[in-house]
């Protein structure tokens, strides 16, 4: 649904620089440029700034996409249905889609907000404004692009320019710029999402079994075996918990897709990644619980 395809080929250095901590003079120029403008939306729909500037960068290349400079579209939105206004032709997942015209990027960051506040999008104000990470794999669980690696893109966009920076106080809340640790924020529960068909939540710092447990209305037993873990282990930040049983394969959209394991991801989480039984993801590839996926290794993942 969304026009990235062809800014991921745009962009490809600067992705590359970005996965390394480098900071980009396009995307520094772009955030100083349009701020403002997703502060303004963030005080008017609760959706958090990082989020907003993210998105826009990574869909519209630091507003140097075809979209951009032709039609104000920063966030690849294509025409749908109730759109009345104009649109220019590209060709996207097909020849000669439609994708929404603005009068200026200000329209486009405000129409942004209103396809968020769709019912689709709902779990996300669930969510903890100042848990970008949620809010990044909440979008990808929402739907908002198929890209396995959309949510993560944006994390790093969103850590390596700090954008974060522009979500605190601004909400109303405080943060200990050293240890990043929230001082004043009221509780929110966990927005149910799906992932592979199966109802999940996205965790977050602090969550604990016993805690999950009582909020879902779900057995801490029922929770550990759906998500394959012993009660010793603490769930990570923006690790996907299901609330049923995972499914023996990937969703449809992944046949004929390979998973190339980055730094850091294991048989496990890649499984919760993807919503896979664990021993399916081992049985698929060939492997028995001895192997250990090193980077640029190669997964099936249905």
């Amino acid at each position: 649904m969304r026009y990235l395809r062809n800014i991921l080929l745009m962009c490809g250095m600067t992705l590359c620089s970005l996965a390394f901590g480098q900071k980009n003079t396009a995307y520094q120029q772009y955030i100083d440029k349009y701020k403002d403008a997703a502060i303004e939306q963030m005080h008017r729909y609760k959706i958090p700034a990082s989020i907003t500037l993210s998105q826009a960068l990574l869909e519209s290349g630091a507003g140097s996409s075809y979209l951009a400079t032709r039609a104000n579209n920063h966030f690849g939105i294509k025409v749908g249905t109730g759109w009345s206004g104009g649109y220019i032709t590209r060709d996207d997942d097909k020849k000669g889609e439609h994708f929404r015209k603005y009068k200026n990027v200000a329209e486009s960051y405000e129409d942004h907000s209103q396809f968020l506040l769709k019912d689709r999008y709902k779990p996300l104000f669930n969510l903890d404004p100042l848990d970008y990470k949620a809010w990044a794999r909440g979008l990808k669980a929402c739907g908002y692009a198929t890209s396995p690696t959309y949510a993560n893109r944006l994390i790093t966009i969103i850590e390596t320019y700090e954008l974060n920076e522009y979500d605190e106080d601004r909400l109303g809340m405080r943060r200990h710029k050293k240890h990043k640790e929230v001082v004043e924020a009221a509780p929110v529960r966990h927005a149910v999402t799906t992932v592979n068909g199966k109802r999940c939540i996205v965790a977050r710092i602090g969550d604990t079994w016993d805690a999950l447990a009582k909020e879902t209305k779900i057995s801490k037993k029922k929770l550990l075996s759906f998500n394959e873990v012993d009660e010793d282990f603490t769930p990570p930040a923006g690790m996907n918990i299901f609330l049923e049983k995972k499914a023996t394969k990937a969703d449809a959209q992944y046949k004929d897709y390979w998973h190339k394991v980055t730094s850091g991801e294991s048989m496990y989480t890649i499984s919760q990644f993807y919503g896979i039984r664990l021993k399916n993801l081992y049985k698929m590839n060939f492997k028995d619980d001895t192997y250990i996926p090193v980077t640029g290794d190669l997964l099936k993942v249905r």
